[in-house]
């Protein structure tokens, strides 16, 4: 197998350890010390503790000698979030007029499958979640409305077809960043997809749900955007969702309904809403609906 392919294949199926080891041996072939990286590794995968502990320090020890280097064909301008062997795996990237070349050229990265577009000045991955309550701006009904809009046409001209997930939380592209979006996705690999505080409304989600790349959606979170029971029910789209963040949409008793028809019901595994956007009705809905599995349905009996 070609190393491209090789490369191809360990997107696709990031857990095939046969298949890091192959591609471990074609580095050191090519002295590229992440090949030892994955043996290493694939040792402390199946050894005991005592080993283990020296194998950590070597591993560390080589992660410190050789990640500047490794990241050295990262544009600048690029946050790793996360890493695989050595090899960035998730980026982040904040959102700028160069911010369109700069992903193009990080996604050249062989194994990079998850991206994270920041907002301009927006909250950083290590306290989003401490400052979200400074961050967020609040409409006349105590809503959260997130930042103030930006403009997000050059979303369609990126080519995010190799991502697994991508995350927009905070940065609002609204209805028009969502039609952008559905562009950007040409080959349909995405399994989670943030929107948190983007902005979007029916129009922009029934956008989305309508294009055929995302079909692998496993993973949808929507947290305080524009929606109503119609977003919800164009939601039926994305049949294979196991785990959905509606909270902050007004969505009522009708979006309730919305969600019960939708092929997903079934197999959800976690479904964030509060009582308020449903109603009091809903909440009862959900409570008495044999669709939900018997978890969820004993939860909303509780709220």
């Amino acid at each position: 197998m070609e190393t491209p392919d090789l490369e191809q294949r360990l997107r696709d199926r990031p857990g095939d350890r046969a298949s890091w080891l192959v591609y471990g041996d074609r580095l050191l072939d090519r002295g590229d010390a992440r090949g030892t990286l994955i043996r290493l590794e694939e040792r402390r995968a199946r050894c005991g503790p005592v080993e283990g502990v020296a194998l950590d320090h070597e591993i560390t020890g080589l992660e410190r000698e050789h990640q500047v280097g490794w990241d050295a064909a990262l544009p600048e301008g690029v946050t790793v979030l996360a890493r695989r062997y050595g090899f960035a795996t998730k980026i982040a990237v904040e959102w700028s007029e160069n911010a369109p070349a700069v992903i193009e050229r990080a996604l050249r990265d062989p194994f990079v499958t998850a991206l994270r577009i920041r907002p301009p000045a927006g909250p950083s991955d290590d306290d989003e979640e401490e400052e979200e309550e400074e961050w967020i701006e609040l409409d006349e009904d105590g809503m959260p409305l997130g930042a103030p809009p930006v403009e997000a046409g050059a979303l369609a001209t990126l080519d995010l077809g190799r991502l697994t997930e991508l995350d927009l939380s905070y940065f609002r592209v609204g209805d028009p960043g969502a039609r952008a979006l559905a562009a950007s996705i040409a080959k349909g690999r995405v399994e989670t997809l943030d929107l948190r505080y983007c902005g979007i409304g029916d129009d922009g989600l029934e956008v989305l749900a309508a294009s055929p790349h995302f079909d692998r959606l496993r993973r949808l979170r929507l947290q305080s955007n524009g929606l109503t029971a119609a977003g919800v029910r164009s939601l039926g789209r994305f049949g294979r969702l196991v785990d959905l963040d509606l909270r902050y949409n007004r969505i009522g008793a009708d979006g309730a309904d919305a969600l019960l028809a939708a092929p997903f019901i079934g197999s959800l595994q976690r479904l964030l809403l509060h009582r308020g956007d449903l109603s009091d009705a809903g909440v009862k809905k959900l409570a008495l609906a044999d669709q939900l599995p018997p978890a969820l349905r004993s939860f909303w009996r509780s709220v």
